[in-house]
């Protein structure tokens, strides 16, 4: 018995190998491949993929080894890998195929029956471990504790059904052990060829990430801009150029925006879409992937894939490839990561436009601010010159109106630094000419700097080192404005000798009650949000002696030829 079992077994193992190359070249045919990673598998590929497995089951039959009336076996693999990749329905389509065979032509006699029903449960078993598994890498556990079950079960059903007994029993203990470990040994060696195509579909995904990244990345300085005729232009151009893909179009909802690729298409730049594919991705708010015919007559497939803006749809990524068919996961993957990254990109854009317009709207309440804290002054003071040094009167309404003019004139950009010192010393002058003898200021601008700042960061500091730290003091003081450059920027500070104050009492203050006082955290904030966090205001003030206020204004140029550093003299 012993030698029989073995020569079974080398027998069956010979016949294994055949099983085991159709197997191994299945697995390398690309269109295989895709029927494999599908996560959706539509009927006719159900249909397709139980005739394959039935078909390898039927050769697995005849490729057996005959014994005492029966055939010990390997179609256990075909049927059982159909059902594992392709679920219950294809696993028992591709049961039926090869059992229905095998009870047909009778091959092996008296255990045709309960070897064709034996099949289509071996069939069954692989579907189930599908829903175990799904579309990924399967754990060789589940299928070789199924094989050994399945066999167990094969050889019950013959005990059951075969006839005369005493030969089932002959039968079974010679192949049950043979057919056991030869196809337990097939079924490991196919899982790894079916894991070796998961494996790829898992390198090619993280490769389709970086992909994806480094377009987004060349795409981030345009779509930042909005979703508009020229963001899609650079983004379509660069997708088409870092891709394989046969054209790319991004439209809005109703028109196209952008089309480029050497593929036929109906999409014309700024025209309506006509195109249904796009129409229901957009509609739906649903990836749709369509193969059809080009206006030139050739098959193409066409993956359209809707852009949101916080879950609003606002347009769509639309690829094509020539050919029926020829958007496989790969390119979906891609699509979808896309965009997702361009609606990211997008939403950000959105965020950093409302960021602009509230920066804006912070600056021109700081300029409603300073202008009618210190016009009714000016006015008064202007007028009191008016009889006494009508020619003074004529200069202060000339600084009145600079600054004026400056204050109101821009909308936010950064303005250079001596365009703030000269709208200052206008500022200054007035004040001057209000306080007379007790106001005295000093510039110490080094010489040799050039750079841009943003608007309003001085005046806010020099009206607040007069009005508060100053004033109060009978006999005044001064103040002093110094820039001076440094390792990576400038800095930037103002100094009084005046009363000094408690800084954060000020500060708890400033922003608070029905007179909001936006000067110093207005300045702060600003300086935070452009440059980061430690780039504020830094305020030393001590009562009696003064207030130094500073700040660093990163990454200016240099080379620029400035004005000379000097004293306002009115």
């Amino acid at each position: 018995m012993a030698s029989v079992i073995m020569e079974v077994v080398g027998n069956l193992a010979n016949k294994l190998g055949i099983i085991i190359m159709l197997v191994f070249f299945l697995s390398r045919i690309s269109v295989f491949k895709k029927l494999i990673l599908k996560k959706v598998i539509s009927p006719y590929e159900r249909i397709l993929l139980a005739l394959i497995f039935g078909g390898i089951g039927i050769l697995g039959t005849y490729f057996g080894v005959p014994i005492m009336g029966s055939i010990a076996n390997s179609r256990i693999i075909a049927v059982m890998i159909a059902g594992i990749l392709g679920g219950p329905v294809v696993g028992i389509g591709a049961g039926l195929i090869a059992g229905i065979h095998r009870w047909a032509i009778n091959i092996g006699g008296f255990t045709a029956v309960a070897c064709g029903i034996s099949t289509v449960i071996q069939g069954g078993i692989g579907g189930y471990l599908h829903r175990r598994s799904g579309n990924k890498t399967i754990n060789y556990r589940y299928p070789l504790t199924a094989v050994i079950a399945a066999e167990m079960l094969e050889m019950m059903m013959i005990l059951l059904l075969a006839s005369p007994l005493s030969v089932a029993i002959e039968v079974v203990k010679i192949i049950f052990i043979p057919m056991t470990v030869i196809n337990s040994i097939g079924m490991v060696v196919s899982i790894l060829f079916i894991n070796n195509i998961f494996g790829e579909q898992e390198k090619t995904a993280a490769m389709n990430a970086q992909l994806a990244l480094n377009i987004a990345n060349k795409t981030l300085p345009f779509l930042r801009k909005g979703l508009n005729n020229l963001s899609a232009a650079k983004t379509t151009k660069i997708i088409l150029s870092m891709t394989d893909i046969d054209g790319v179009s991004i439209t809005d909802t109703k028109k196209v925006l952008s089309f480029y690729g050497s593929i036929s298409t109906n999409l014309v730049t700024d025209r309506p879409i006509d195109n249904t594919a796009i129409l229901d991705a957009i509609t739906k708010g649903e990836n749709n992937t369509v193969s059809t015919l080009g206006p030139d007559g050739r098959a193409q497939t066409i993956i359209a894939v809707p852009l949101k803006e916080r879950n609003v749809i606002v347009g769509s990524l639309v690829l094509f490839k020539q050919g029926r068919g020829s958007i496989g996961w790969v390119e979906e993957e891609l699509a979808f990561g896309l965009a997702q990254l361009f609606s990211t990109q997008l939403e950000l854009s959105k965020i950093e436009e409302q960021s602009r317009l509230l920066a804006k709207a912070e600056l021109q309440a700081l300029q409603a601010q300073i202008n009618p804290h210190f016009l009714f002054n000016a006015l008064n003071t202007i007028v009191s010159y008016c009889r006494i040094s009508p020619g003074t009167a004529r200069k202060l309404l000339i600084d009145l109106g600079d600054i004026l003019r400056n204050n109101l004139g821009h909308n936010g950009e950064n303005i250079d630094l001596y365009t703030e010192i000269k709208n200052i010393k206008s500022y200054l002058n007035i004040e001057k000419a209000r306080f007379g003898s007790r106001l005295n200021v000093k510039f110490e601008i080094q010489e040799d700097i050039n750079c841009h700042i943003p608007p309003l960061l001085l005046q806010p500091l020099v009206e607040n080192s007069i009005k508060h730290g100053l004033a109060p003091k009978e006999e005044g003081g001064t103040v002093v404005i110094g820039v001076t450059g440094g390792e990576g920027g400038i800095h930037i500070y103002v100094q009084d000798d005046g009363v000094g104050f408690d800084i954060e009492s000020v500060l708890e203050q400033e922003g608070s009650g029905p007179h909001k006082k936006i000067g110093l955290k207005n300045i702060d904030k600003r300086l935070k949000n452009m440059y980061g966090n430690d780039y504020g205001l830094k305020i030393e003030s001590h009562k009696g002696k003064g207030t130094h206020i500073s700040m660093f204004i990163p990454n200016y140029s240099e080379g620029y030829v400035p004005m000379a550093a000097e004293e306002v003299i009115v």
